[in-house]
């Protein structure tokens, strides 16, 4: 077959996820001599770029955001302050710290910024002279980086460090971050591999990683400010933006059918048919592990093994209590036909304002009390009478719609049967169209001819 062909010698070509070895980076020399010391043996040929990273939202974790309802233009919002179901966190109530003991007499330290690429004696929006010397450049530009020394521990003091490896061997392999070094962060994120995006960027789910590339081929930063899509749940980012058509063109098939969809379907339509990850947490009730330490009771699945729904979506958010997600018509020039994963969170809301609460891990971690984890948050967060908060708190779902933007495929996109045919992927009522315009989009006549055309090349 000769799309068989095409894909096993795709295959072939693969280079491993991790990236290609990078060429010898200038200044090895003086590094083997004197050793890496942080950002300042960096610094001795990128002057001023410490103090710039301090600026952006892998370390503010904040940025303002103009595109989402009901925020204050003037404040920054992102994993640092905002709430909602996916974590029920934020940097501010479950900063790193020490988990009280759980019933096997074990405590941990762990909390929401654990990747944040800093010594966490410099936190999530620090700046000054300690703030540069702490940031962990290797983190994401050595290939060689030791990740088990990236963990947390106590100090003499008592204080939790996040630990980084500086050491010689790993500043040798400095170069362009490779898949490892974002994904050993975005792979985790929201509690655990494949939890939150169910993002695996690997040969076997994705087309670009099958090609060799590495994440930032696609996400190229300028001054350590890194593009990032629309997603309706991903606020904070550095002021650059992403699009396939970056890369391909408004023009990007050979077929001038599947071009003229290019207009209305997002690329990610038709190339991300599956997605994975949780679809759904429990904040409200926790399951103990064999480790005798809590977490929320999840449902998550694999990569690729659940299908998106479709919307359309002009780049601009809703935002409510209880849902988070696109907003967009057919009829407001601006849409497209996007894929995304829904989500649903369940959390305590506040009974009086209907706002969602903010929950401490510790609490619960250590003894399954959600409740206390509620009262908890509230006390660090100022509200008058924390216990009354946690006392009234009332559960609540909330529904997210992350976008479905990796997991990539060419040979296995949509083609026109299935959002043309009668069960097809697309709700095309749903979407906003007439029952006669129904039956129009989903008239054989549509597509037979040609995927019978595409069927004899193919076989």
């Amino acid at each position: 077959m000769k799309r068989a062909k095409t894909i096993g010698t795709a295959l072939a070509a693969l280079l491993y996820a991790s990236g290609a070895p990078a060429a010898e980076h200038p200044g090895r020399a003086q590094i083997e001599k004197d050793g890496y010391k942080g950002p300042a043996t960096c610094e001795e040929c990128h002057p001023g770029t410490a103090k710039q990273f301090l600026g952006t939202v892998h370390w503010k974790h904040a940025s303002k955001v103009d595109n989402v309802e009901h925020l204050d233009p003037k404040v920054e919002y992102g994993m640092k302050n905002r709430i909602y179901t996916m974590c029920n966190g934020n940097d501010v109530v479950n900063n790193l710290k020490e988990i009280p003991k759980n019933s096997a007499g074990h405590s941990k330290l762990t909390g929401c910024n654990t990747c944040h690429p800093g010594n966490h004696i410099s936190d999530v929006g620090s700046t000054g002279p300690a703030a540069e010397a702490a940031v962990d450049c290797l983190v994401c530009h050595s290939s060689d980086y030791d990740f088990r020394q990236r963990k947390p521990y106590k100090d003499a003091q008592g204080r939790v460090v996040m630990g980084q490896d500086r050491s010689t061997k790993a500043a040798l392999a400095v170069g362009k971050p490779g898949v490892k070094n974002c994904m050993v962060c975005h792979e985790s994120a929201g509690g655990g591999v494949l939890i939150k995006r169910g993002l695996a960027f690997n040969k076997e789910n994705d087309a670009h990683a099958a090609k060799g590339m590495v994440c930032v081929d696609c996400h190229k930063s300028k001054d350590h400010h890194v593009p990032t899509g629309f997603d309706p749940n991903n606020w904070a980012n550095d002021g650059v933006r992403l699009a396939c058509s970056d890369c391909h063109g408004d023009k990007p098939h050979k077929n001038a059918d599947y071009n003229r969809h290019v207009a209305k379907i997002a690329c990610q339509t038709c190339h991300i048919p599956h997605t994975g990850g949780a679809v759904a947490k429990d904040f409200t009730v926790w399951e103990q592990g064999e480790d005798k330490f809590w977490e929320p009771t999840t449902l998550k699945r694999d990569a690729n093994e659940t299908v998106p729904v479709y919307a359309w979506y002009n780049k601009t958010v809703r935002n409510e209590p209880h849902f988070i997600g696109p907003k967009g018509s057919r009829k407001d020039g601006k849409s497209k036909i996007y894929p995304f994963k829904i989500y649903m969170g369940k959390a305590f809301y506040d009974k009086e304002t209907g706002k969602l609460l903010s929950m401490d891990f510790a609490p619960p971690m250590a003894t399954g009390n959600a409740r206390a984890g509620v009262e908890s948050a509230a006390r660090t967060l100022g509200m008058k009478d924390p216990a009354a908060v946690a006392k009234n708190a009332v559960p609540g779902w909330q529904t997210i719609y992350f976008a479905s933007s990796h997991l990539v495929t060419k040979g296995k996109a949509l083609n026109c049967v299935n959002c043309h045919g009668v069960n097809g992927v697309l709700n095309f009522r749903e979407l906003g169209y007439s029952e006669a315009e129904v039956k129009k989009l989903t008239n054989p006549e549509i597509y037979f001819k040609q995927l019978v055309e595409m069927q004899k090349q193919e076989w």
